[in-house]
């Protein structure tokens, strides 16, 4: 019995001076180091700014969306950057429209972002030429497909089809200038 616990303190004590267990075969890095996950993502603050674009970039390990806001309206109260409400669903059912739309790609996100794309007279501020097809995503990894579906009630609802369920980030950034941008990354793979 003693020289069982005479070796099970060794090993212990080799272990500790080795600095602990070699990892196993399958408890790899993740995929550029990212660790986002593919849960909902929501910031509840409205924004006055108005959305100005949507435009789309490529990166080593990821997909990106951007939505432009132009300036809050002065004189109104609310952040300069737009909060937001992101998630995977089935298919996008805009506003109160029963009709759900399916997107290129095995997977779908909902971007709802907490500003609108309309001036104080109801003009667009952001209108694309072909609202099914708002940013050219060809030869993207993740990206199939950005909807833009419009403003309902203050909010503005985009659609973006993906390859896969992935993990995916949201965050806001301010500027250049007095505008603000609304970030959706989605990672090429886990």
């Amino acid at each position: 019995m003693r020289r069982i616990t005479a070796l099970c303190v060794a090993a212990l004590t080799a272990l500790t001076l080795l600095g602990g267990p070699a990892p196993s075969a399958g408890a790899a890095e993740p995929f550029c180091g990212i660790r986002w996950g593919s849960l909902d993502k929501v910031d509840d603050r409205y924004s006055s700014a108005d959305i100005t674009n949507l435009r789309a970039g490529r990166h080593d390990c990821w997909d990106r969306l951007v939505v432009d806001l132009g300036p809050t309206v002065p004189g109104l109260p609310g952040p300069d950057a737009a909060g937001y409400q992101v998630r995977y669903v089935h298919d996008v059912a805009p506003g109160e429209s029963p009709e759900l739309e399916p997107l290129d790609g095995a997977a779908t996100l909902s971007i709802v972002v907490h500003a609108r794309a309309l001036d104080d007279n109801y003009n667009p501020t952001y209108l694309p030429a072909d609202h099914e097809r708002a940013v050219n995503v060809t030869g993207f990894s993740t990206f199939r497909q950005v909807y833009f579906y419009g403003t309902y009630e203050g909010q503005t609802e985009i659609g973006l089809g993906v390859r896969a369920r992935l993990p995916f980030r949201v965050f806001t950034l301010t500027g250049p200038g007095s505008g603000s941008r609304l970030v959706i990354d989605v990672a090429h793979r886990w």
